[in-house]
C-alpha cells in the first residue's frame, strides 16, 4: 500500500488497546484510507456483524482516523421507525457537511433533496425534482467534489434499516463509483439486510468496489484483560461466555455486575429476538437502565425514542409537558449524566444507542407514541413543514380515517411520487387501507388506487402495480371513462414490462373494441399502447392499420400530440419491417410536428420522441436523431416520465457508438441499465444491456471480456421469451463470442435468435447479423453456407436501401474473397463498405471496414493505400475512444518493408489479466492475489481462467514459465 496508510499506522495502534479484538479491521481500514483513490482500491466498505457486535464504534474509529488525516467525514444513521422518510440516511450524513458548501450556487439543485431533507422538497411544479436518477447522479456530483477538495468519507451506520430510496441511491453509487478520493463505509446486520441490499453489496464484490469486512465476536482473553481486570477469574469467564463475545452484551453484563444485579447466567440468544432484532438477553438489560428514572425522566426518554431527527428542545417541550424550559433542562441534563441522552451539535437529542432507541420505543405504550407523533404533527404544521416533513409523524399517529390527516399524505406521495415512489406507494396505501368504502369516497378511492398503480410501477414493483390495476379496471361504476383508460394503458405498459405483450395486446384490442367505443383521446392512447405492444412481439404489420386509423382519428379532432404520435410509431414500425421509404415519409411529416410543439405540448405523450428517435436512428438520421433523444430526456426529466428514459438514453447511446463517441455512448448506456434495474422490467434490461455489451465491445481493449459477459447476462434477462429484444440479446451474444475467438457460439447465439431463415429478426438488422454469420461460416469452413449468406445480406441490404445496411453486405462479400485468397477484391469491396458508412457519418463503422481493407491492401503490396487508410482508422478509433479498433489499428500497422508484426499470446491479456498473470509468476495464491489487489477469489479465479485460454497454457507452473520468458524478451 501506498505510504499515506503507514502514516496511520500509529494512530491504530493506539486505539487498538481500547477498540478491544479489531487491531486486523482497523488495519484494513487504516490501509484503504491510505490509498484512497488509488486505481484498485474498493471505493466502498462494507461492515457486516449481528446486533451490538461493535459496528458503531468500528465506524467512530474510523471517523477519527479520517478527520485526523484531514478528510472530510460524513456520517448518517438509518433508523428504523423513519424507514419510509425518503433518503434519511444520507440527509443525516450531509448534516454534517459545511453549510457554506450547500450554498444555492456551490451544489447542483437536482440534490437538494438528499442535502437538505424533506423540508426541501418542492410541490409538483415544473421544474421540480422529478427525475431520481438525475438525483443520484447530483449527489454523486457532489461527493466527487468533496473528494477533489479534501478527500471524504461517508459512513452509513445500521444500513439494514435505510429507507428504499437510500438503498437505491447506494445502489447507484456501487454499480457506478464516484471517481477520486471518495470512500464509503456502510455498516448493517447481516441477517437483517433486504434482499436488494445484500445484492448490490455483493455485485460490487464480483466487480472488485466493495470490500465486505465481518466482524467476528471478541477473543475471551483480550476482552477479559482489557475489560474486566478487576472482576474474580471465574465471573469474568462466566460472564463472557454469557456475552458470546458480543461487545455490547458484554458491556451490559459487566455493568449490571458491577452494580449487584445478577445477570451474568444469562446468554445472548441470538435466535430470541426482540421485534426489532435486539437478542432478548441485552434488551432486558438496557430496558433495566430505565427502571431507575422518574415518571418525568421516563417520558422525555420516551419522546426522544419517538420523535428521532426531530428532538429539538422546542419539540421536546411540546410533546413532555415540561411547563418551563428550564425544567426541561434540568431534566435532560440529569438523563445525559446517566448516559441516557446524547447531545448533537445540532443541538438535537438522541438516545445513547439505537438498540436503546428501539428498546425504548418498542415498551411505549401505542396511545402515548401516537399522543407524542401528533404533538409532533402538530408543531410542525404551525412551523410551516411541507407535507412530506410532517408525512412521518401523521402516519404513525393516525388510529382510524382522518380526512385531513389523508390530505397530507396524499399531498406528501405526490411530492415523493418521482424521486421517492416507493414512499409515494406506502403513503397511499395507508390512505386506502383507512378510507371507508362509501360511495362518497369511490371516485377519490379510484384516483388514489390509479396514482398508487403508477408509484408502484415507477418504483419497480411492476407485479403489484399490474395487479392493482387490474382491480381497478374490474371494479363496477364505470362512469369516469378518462380514469379507465388511462389504468388501462397503464397496466398495458406494466404488462409489456413483465413481458407479456400478447396480455397487453388483448387488454387494450378488448377496450378499443368494446360498445360505446372510447373518446377520440382515449382512442388515439390506446391505439399507440396497441402499436407499441405490437413492435415487442415482432408482429408490426398486424397493427399497420390500426395506426393508420389512430392517425385518421387524431386529425379528425385536430389532436396535434396524437396525430405526431401516431406517425412516429408508424415510421419506427415502417423502420422495423425494412419499410425504407414508408419510414422516411413518416419520420419527416413527424419531425415537421414535433420541431413545431412546444416542451409542455409533448410532456403528455413524451414516448412519441422516442419512436421518432429511434426511427431517426434505424434510417441513419444520426443528428435528427440525437436532437430528438436529447429533447426527450429533458422533457422526460422534467416531468418524471422515468418508463421513457431507458429507450430515449438507449437510442442516444446507439448514435454516439455508430459515430464514435465511445466514453459519452457507455455513459448513457450504462444509466440506461442503471434506471431498467430500478424500474424492474427484464425486458427493459434486456434491452439495455444490448446497447451496453455492444459498447463495451468497442469500446473496452483486445481480449477484454467484460462485453461478452454483459451480453450472456441481456440473454439470460430475456430467458425464454421470443420478443424483439430476446432476439437482440442473441445477436449481441453472437458478436461478442465471435470477436472473443468462438465462432461456434456466435453462430449457435444468432441462429436461436433469428430461428432457420432469421425470420424472427427484424428485417432492419439482418444484414449486420448476416455479416457477422458469413464469419462464423467461414471461421468452421463452411464457404457454400457463407456465401448464401453473403448473397442474402446483398439482397436484404439493396431492398432497403440504406447506406449503414449496403455497408454490412459488402463487408461480407469482401470476407468471402479474402477467404478465396483474392486480397486485391477483398481490398476493394471493404474500401467500398467504408465508403458507404460515410454519407451518414457512422465512423465507427467505417474505421472499422478501413482496418480490414488495410490488411488486404498490406498483403497485395500496396503500401501507400494501407498507410492512408490505416491512418484515417486510427484518427477515428483514438478520437472516438474506440479502445478495440486502436488496439486493432496497432496489430495492422502496415510495414513499408517486412512481414506485419505477429503478436504473442500476452498481447492479448487486459491489464487486469496480465497484471494477475505477474502475481501468479511471483508464486502468489489466489486468495493472496485477492487480498492484494481488492478483489474476490472468483474474480481472480475468472480472470486466470480467461489467461489459461488466450495463452493456450493449462497449469500455473507454465503461466509462470511464459511470464519469465517475456520477461527475458523484454530485457533482450
Amino acid at each position: 500500500m501506498a505510504g499515506n496508510g503507514d502514516a496511520l499506522i500509529p494512530a491504530l495502534e493506539e486505539t487498538a488497546t481500547t477498540l478491544v479484538g479489531r487491531a486486523d479491521e482497523l488495519r484494513r481500514l487504516s490501509s484503504v484510507i491510505g490509498s484512497l483513490g488509488e486505481d484498485g482500491v474498493p471505493s466502498v466498505v462494507d461492515i457486516a456483524a449481528d446486533a451490538g457486535m461493535g459496528k458503531s464504534r468500528l465506524l467512530s474509529e474510523l471517523c477519527a482516523w479520517a478527520r485526523r488525516g484531514r478528510l472530510t467525514v460524513l456520517r448518517g444513521r438509518a433508523t428504523e421507525y423513519e424507514q419510509h422518510t425518503p433518503f434519511q440516511t444520507f440527509t443525516d450524513a450531509f448534516a454534517d457537511l459545511d453549510h457554506a458548501f450547500l450554498g444555492p450556487d456551490a451544489v447542483p439543485g437536482a440534490a437538494a433533496q438528499v442535502l437538505r431533507g424533506a423540508d426541501s422538497v418542492q410541490g409538483s411544479a415544473w421544474g421540480s425534482a422529478r427525475d431520481r436518477f438525475g438525483l443520484y447522479r447530483a449527489v454523486a456530483e457532489v461527493l466527487t467534489r468533496l473528494g477533489e477538495r479534501s478527500g471524504v468519507v461517508m459512513a452509513l451506520d445500521d444500513l439494514h434499516w435505510a429507507d428504499p430510496a437510500s438503498l437505491e441511491l447506494l445502489d447507484h453509487l456501487i454499480r457506478h463509483p464516484v471517481g477520486g478520493r471518495v470512500l464509503l463505509v456502510v455498516a448493517r446486520r447481516q441477517r437483517q439486510t433486504p434482499h436488494s441490499l445484500a445484492a448490490a453489496l455483493t455485485r460490487g464484490i464480483d466487480s472488485g468496489s466493495v470490500l465486505r469486512m465481518a466482524l467476528r465476536p471478541l477473543p475471551e482473553q483480550a476482552s477479559i484483560e482489557a475489560l474486566a481486570p478487576d472482576l474474580p477469574p471465574g465471573d469474568a469467564k462466566e460472564i463472557y461466555e454469557s456475552s458470546e463475545g458480543n461487545p455490547l452484551y458484554l458491556h451490559c453484563l459487566l455493568h449490571a455486575y458491577r452494580h449487584g444485579a445478577p445477570s451474568r447466567g444469562t446468554t445472548v440468544r441470538t435466535h430470541d429476538n426482540t421485534s426489532s432484532g435486539v437478542p432478548s438477553g441485552l434488551g432486558s438489560l438496557l430496558l433495566d437502565e430505565l427502571t431507575a428514572l422518574t415518571t418525568t425522566q421516563r417520558r422525555t426518554v420516551e419522546a426522544v425514542a419517538v420523535l428521532g431527527d426531530h428532538a429539538t428542545p422546542v419539540m421536546l417541550n411540546v410533546t413532555t409537558g415540561h411547563t418551563t424550559p428550564e425544567e426541561l433542562d434540568d431534566c435532560v441534563s440529569a438523563l445525559a449524566r446517566r448516559d441516557l441522552l446524547r447531545k448533537g451539535a445540532d443541538g438535537r437529542w438522541t438516545l445513547r444507542h439505537p438498540l436503546l432507541r428501539a428498546m425504548v420505543y418498542e415498551n411505549t405504550a401505542e396511545p402515548r407514541r401516537a399522543e407524542i407523533h401528533r404533538s409532533a404533527a402538530e408543531e410542525l404544521a404551525r412551523a410551516g413543514a411541507s407535507a412530506a416533513e410532517r408525512a412521518h409523524h401523521v402516519e404513525r399517529s393516525l388510529v382510524g380515517w382522518d380526512p385531513e390527516s389523508a390530505a397530507v399524505l396524499s399531498e406528501a406521495a405526490a411530492q415523493f411520487a418521482h424521486t421517492a415512489p416507493a414512499t409515494a406507494a406506502h403513503l397511499l396505501d395507508v390512505v386506502l387501507r383507512l378510507m371507508p368504502q362509501t360511495p362518497a369516497c369511490a371516485q377519490q378511492r379510484r384516483e388514489l388506487t390509479l396514482a398508487r398503480a403508477r408509484a408502484l410501477g415507477v418504483g419497480g414493483s411492476l407485479r403489484e402495480s399490474r395487479d392493482l390495476l387490474h382491480t381497478l379496471i374490474s371494479s363496477p361504476g364505470r362512469n369516469d371513462a378518462s380514469l379507465y383508460s388511462d389504468a388501462i394503458a397503464l397496466c398495458a405498459m406494466m404488462e409489456r414490462h413483465l413481458g407479456h405483450s400478447p396480455e397487453a395486446t388483448a387488454l387494450l384490442q378488448r377496450e378499443l373494441t368494446r360498445s360505446p367505443g372510447p373518446e377520440p383521446r382515449q382512442a388515439v392512447s390506446l391505439g399507440l399502447a396497441l402499436g407499441m405492444a405490437a413492435l415487442n412481439t415482432v408482429s408490426y404489420p398486424d397493427v399497420r392499420d390500426e395506426i393508420e386509423r389512430t392517425l385518421a382519428v387524431a386529425r379528425s379532432n385536430g389532436d396535434l400530440m396524437g396525430e405526431m404520435g401516431a406517425l412516429a410509431l408508424g415510421s419506427l414500425g415502417e423502420a422495423y419491417e425494412g419499410k425504407t421509404a414508408a419510414a422516411r415519409r413518416f419520420a419527416d411529416l413527424a419531425a415537421d410536428l414535433a420541431d413545431g410543439l412546444t416542451d409542455p405540448n409533448l410532456t403528455e405523450l413524451c414516448e412519441s420522441l422516442v419512436w421518432l428517435a429511434w426511427a431517426e436512428a434505424l434510417l441513419e438520421r444520426y443528428a435528427d436523431a440525437e436532437r430528438h433523444a436529447e429533447r426527450g430526456l429533458d422533457i422526460a426529466r422534467r416531468s418524471g416520465q422515468v418508463h421513457v428514459l431507458p429507450h430515449l438514453l438507449s437510442s442516444k447511446a446507439f448514435v454516439h457508438l455508430s459515430t464514435c463517441r465511445m466514453p459519452s455512448a457507455l455513459e448513457s448506456a450504462e444509466e440506461a441499465e442503471s434506471i431498467a434495474r430500478a424500474i424492474g422490467s427484464s425486458d427493459l434490461l434486456t434491452f439495455t444491456l444490448c446497447f451496453k455489451a455492444l459498447i463495451l465491445l468497442v469500446r473496452r481493449p483486445l481480449g477484454d471480456t467484460s462485453a461478452l459477459a454483459t451480453a450472456e447476462e441481456a440473454v439470460a434477462a430475456a430467458g425464454t421469451s421470443r420478443h424483439w429484444w430476446a432476439s437482440l440479446a442473441g445477436c449481441m451474444l453472437g458478436h461478442t463470442a465471435l470477436v472473443s475467438g468462438d465462432p461456434n457460439r456466435a453462430r449457435e447465439a444468432i441462429m436461436k435468435a433469428g430461428g432457420p431463415e432469421l425470420l424472427r429478426l427484424q428485417p432492419s438488422i439482418r444484414p449486420g447479423q448476416l455479416d457477422t454469420l458469413v464469419s462464423t461460416a467461414l471461421a468452421v469452413g463452411d464457404v457454400e453456407q457463407a456465401a448464401r449468406w453473403a448473397a442474402r445480406a446483398v439482397e436484404e441490404a439493396d431492398r432497403m436501401g440504406l447506406h449503414g445496411q449496403r455497408g454490412a453486405a459488402l463487408r461480407a462479400e469482401a470476407a468471402l474473397a479474402q477467404h478465396r485468397g483474392d486480397g486485391h477484391a477483398a481490398a476493394d469491396l471493404f474500401e467500398r463498405a467504408a465508403q458507404a458508412y460515410a454519407p451518414s457519418g457512422a465512423t465507427l463503422w467505417e474505421a472499422y471496414s478501413l482496418l480490414l481493407a488495410t490488411v488486404q491492401a498490406q498483403a497485395t503490396g500496396d503500401h501507400p493505400r494501407a498507410a492512408a487508410m490505416w491512418e484515417r482508422a486510427r484518427r477515428i478509433a483514438d478520437a472516438g475512444g474506440a479502445r478495440l479498433l486502436s488496439d486493432l489499428a496497432e496489430l495492422v500497422h502496415p510495414q513499408l518493408e517486412g512481414p506485419l508484426r505477429t503478436p504473442t499470446e500476452l498481447d492479448q491479456l487486459t491489464a487486469r489479466e496480465r497484471e494477475i498473470a505477474e502475481l501468479v509468476a511471483e508464486g502468489l495464491s489466489n486468495q493472496a492475489i485477492a487480498t492484494k489487489l481488492y478483489l474476490s477469489r472468483r474474480t481472480v479465479e475468472t480472470h486466470l481462467s480467461a489467461v489459461y485460454r488466450k495463452t493456450s497454457v493449462s497449469s500455473r507452473s507454465a503461466l509462470a514459465g511464459l511470464m519469465t520468458r517475456a520477461a527475458l524478451d523484454r530485457r533482450t
